[in-house]
């Protein structure tokens, strides 16, 4: 497939402010750009320097905006979430838009320097820790809204968590691990709606296709999932085309008001409401996700 636009998306973000996580390649950097188009104030996090010096400078000149920034995040790093979020609201007055993008599938199991296993770590574990840190300066910029990144590959996470082994040091099967933890974004956002409710802040979450980047590259994978990945790569779509929904839920007036839904994107033209897996739609497990999360990141719940 080229290098496609399913729609074509133009709204008018003047005075608004995004933040995307991982907006340093792929669908972040796309949605970055095409935000940034459409007048918003748009910072990207990258956990390297030099990939988000460069996508600075690519965002900005293919945006044609200078109202474009970068800050450090490192996901797998509660000091760097912690930092990232000082820096965020040091410099942002009010945050209109969060779009918690980033992630990773990892071949082989590692641990965060917190001691977490890096995929459920840096999938939900930081972004749950970031958006907490900068809940408060949602509300207070209402409306505003939380984008979330979660997959199709939800759906794998046959038995739901594994609540007895979240650390995987029983056994690790990579894609088993990250449906785990799309199935935890979901869930995520599922609980994040419903605690924002009355505050004028909406939360919704996305799959955003089958996306060609580089996500699930030989650094990341090995073996069987490298060959999947490699096979199935020349049928995905692009990473413009990926970063629609992402906009949509961003931009679009069509979604105001509306939260705690899971949308689609991909091979057909435009976004469609979706309804997520049985154990994504269990309200008691978004609830103890949530509180397990808050107690692992160091969250105090509100009195």
């Amino acid at each position: 497939m080229g290098d496609d636009r399913g729609m074509e998306q133009h709204w008018d973000m003047s005075g608004k402010t995004v933040v995307i996580t991982g907006g340093n390649s792929g669908i972040g950097l796309e949605a970055a750009v095409d935000l940034a188009r459409m007048g918003a104030a748009v910072t990207i996090t990258a956990r390297n320097a030099q990939r988000g010096a460069t996508a600075l400078d690519e965002v900005r000149r293919r945006s044609g905006s200078d109202q474009v920034s970068l800050v450090a995040l490192d996901l797998s790093s509660l000091a760097s979430v912690r930092a990232c979020a000082a820096e965020l609201l040091g410099q942002l007055a009010h945050l209109d838009v969060l779009i918690n993008n980033a992630g990773a599938v990892l071949g082989e199991r590692t641990l965060t320097e917190d001691g977490f296993e890096a995929t459920f770590g840096g999938n939900h574990l930081g972004h749950h820790l970031l958006t907490s840190l900068l809940a408060d300066r949602l509300v207070d910029s209402a409306p505003a809204r939380v984008v979330v990144v979660a997959s199709l590959a939800h759906r794998m996470a046959w038995r739901g968590l594994t609540w007895d082994d979240l650390d995987r040091s029983g056994s690790y099967r990579s894609m088993e691990v990250y449906a785990e933890s799309k199935l935890a974004n979901v869930l995520f956002t599922r609980e994040l709606a419903g605690r924002f409710i009355g505050t004028g802040v909406t939360a919704n979450c996305c799959h955003p296709g089958p996306v060609r980047t580089g996500f699930g590259s030989s650094e990341d994978v090995h073996g069987f999932e490298q060959v999947m990945m490699a096979v199935g790569r020349p049928f995905m779509v692009s990473a413009a085309r990926g970063a629609e929904p992402l906009v949509y839920l961003a931009a679009s007036p069509d979604v105001e008001g509306v939260t705690g839904a899971y949308f689609s994107g991909g091979y057909l033209p435009g976004i469609r409401q979706s309804t997520p897996s049985r154990h994504a739609r269990d309200t008691e497990a978004a609830r103890r996700l949530w509180e397990l999360s808050d107690a692992l990141v160091g969250v105090d719940p509100p009195g």
